[in-house]
């Protein structure tokens, strides 16, 4: 079975990781919730992967870093909602804690990628 570029990246990877949190913490989250916040925190998670992966079969460095930005800007739009989740008692104090950690983990590689360009 093919390897794609993107399952070696490192920030792909870590993305992953935020991406199955974002699950496991958003499933106590209220059901009228389910179309709102739980929805919208896990699809801007599942872009920084997304982005990630299709930036990296772009040609040029110029397309590649736009796609890098999205993710970065993915991972921004999530964290918001993470810190409006816990302003409402969704997420407690440990879970943001936990959450931002690994937000920052992939952020960095982001950035990283985005330098290397």
């Amino acid at each position: 079975m093919k390897t794609y570029s993107f399952e070696n990246m490192l920030a792909w990877k870590e993305a992953r990781i935020l991406v199955k949190l974002v699950y496991t913490i958003t499933k106590s989250f209220p059901k009228e919730e389910i179309y709102g916040l739980t929805s919208q925190i896990r699809r801007a998670a599942v872009s920084i992967a997304s982005n990630l992966s299709e930036g990296s079969a772009r040609i040029t460095d110029a397309d590649q870093k736009n796609f890098y930005k999205t993710a970065y800007s993915s991972a921004m739009e999530s964290l918001n909602q993470a810190i409006i989740s816990n302003d409402l008692e969704y997420l407690t104090d440990d879970q943001l804690v936990e959450f931002r950690l690994q937000l920052d983990k992939t952020t960095y590689l982001i950035n990283q990628l985005r330098k290397g360009l």
